[in-house]
């Protein structure tokens, strides 16, 4: 049976930004995590059901007036401790599905301009990826200076700053391929 990372991401967050809803663990996850880690609303209320049940995270309803009580999440200790013996392991190898390198394997079976739209447009979301990233640090730095976790978040920013650039550079010479293909098709 696989282990789900998941929940450690759950319990992660929990621990670096204390007490949140799942809406604010989601948001989360799309503002620090996305980089190269997301759940949906989906995986995170069931995670965070499943945390609470084995006594790894506790919940507390707040009453919001004219809208719905709300669950906030906190880590308890015996949740730290289950991070922390997650955290000692071995990291599994990552396992990228990229549709577009899929339809690149298989290029041959569409035009090369339809094969080099899809680089563009990879190109494009590496560059906007870059700028996410600066925005990221700048923010990381401004609003958590103190937070004993920032210089491991700025090193995660950093290799998302470096893996778009090398991929920008892949693109870039792939880009150059696929003229090269077209100059021949002439």
């Amino acid at each position: 049976m696989r282990e789900s990372r998941s929940r450690y991401a759950v319990l992660g967050l929990l621990s670096a930004h204390g007490p949140s809803t799942g809406y604010e663990l989601k948001k989360k996850f799309e503002f620090s995590l996305a980089g190269f880690w997301n759940e949906s609303y989906g995986q995170i209320y069931p995670i965070l059901r499943k945390l609470a049940e084995e006594g790894l995270a506790d919940v507390r309803e707040e009453t919001q007036g004219n809208r719905p009580n709300k669950k906030v999440y906190s880590i308890t200790d015996k949740g730290r401790e289950e991070l922390r013996g997650w955290m000692i392991r071995p990291a599994a190898p990552p396992v990228e599905r990229i549709e577009m390198l899929l339809k690149l394997f298989f290029g041959s079976n569409a035009k090369p301009a339809h094969n080099a739209r899809h680089i563009r447009d990879f190109q494009k979301m590496h560059e906007e990826l870059l700028l996410f990233y600066e925005d990221l640090e700048q923010g990381a730095r401004l609003k958590h200076s103190d937070h004993p976790d920032l210089p491991y978040w700025l090193m995660v920013i950093s290799y998302g700053n470096y893996e778009s650039r090398a991929l920008l550079e892949w693109c870039k010479e792939t880009l150059a391929t696929f003229g090269k293909m077209s100059n021949k098709d002439e």
